[in-house]
């Protein structure tokens, strides 16, 4: 099933999601659903709180953008730590049309549960590694925009506050 994506405004994108506490089949089609829905919206990441579910749970694929990459779910995640920094074009699904060069870590490890419930780290860097920090910010409610300067975070929400105004978000 593919879930609408909600849009930056919504509510949901600026709260602490709940801990997933229930690794069952329920979950499982869950994760199935949000990897469908973020390959729809041709996304490399994809939050729970994306589709109005306040969960600690994001799926991510980096195998769209390079060979070797990772496909993953991970349940309760947390960023255990961070290393050197890049900038790079970063978008989100949320503010679909808005990119900008964005401040991440280079290289960063994680601590996450698997869709079972099996506690595991992971090390990535590159687009893995900002991927992870996208997706766990989502969790924490905090947007890509947040990690720019004052600026060029306003000028986002001008120009998103006159699509509301038209009618267009």
């Amino acid at each position: 099933m593919i879930y609408p994506i909600v849009k930056y405004g919504n509510p949901v994108l600026g709260k602490i999601a709940e801990p997933v506490t229930t690794f069952d089949a329920e979950l499982e089609k869950l994760v199935a659903d949000m990897f469908e829905t973020m390959y729809a919206a041709h996304g490399v990441g994809l939050a729970a709180p994306q589709i109005g579910i306040s969960r600690q749970l994001c799926v991510i694929d980096t195998t769209v953008t390079d060979k070797l990459g990772t496909k993953l779910v991970l349940a309760n995640p947390a960023v255990v730590s961070t290393e050197g920094r890049q900038v790079a074009e970063e978008g989100c699904l949320s503010l679909p049309d808005f990119r900008a060069d964005t401040p991440r870590p280079e290289r960063t490890t994680v601590r996450a549960q698997d869709v079972h419930g099996q506690e595991f780290t992971l090390s990535g860097q590159g687009l893995l590694a900002r991927a992870c920090c996208h997706e766990i910010d989502h969790l924490n409610g905090k947007l890509f925009i947040q990690h720019l300067s004052a600026l060029k975070r306003d000028s986002i929400k001008r120009k998103v506050g006159k699509l509301v105004k038209a009618g267009e978000w």
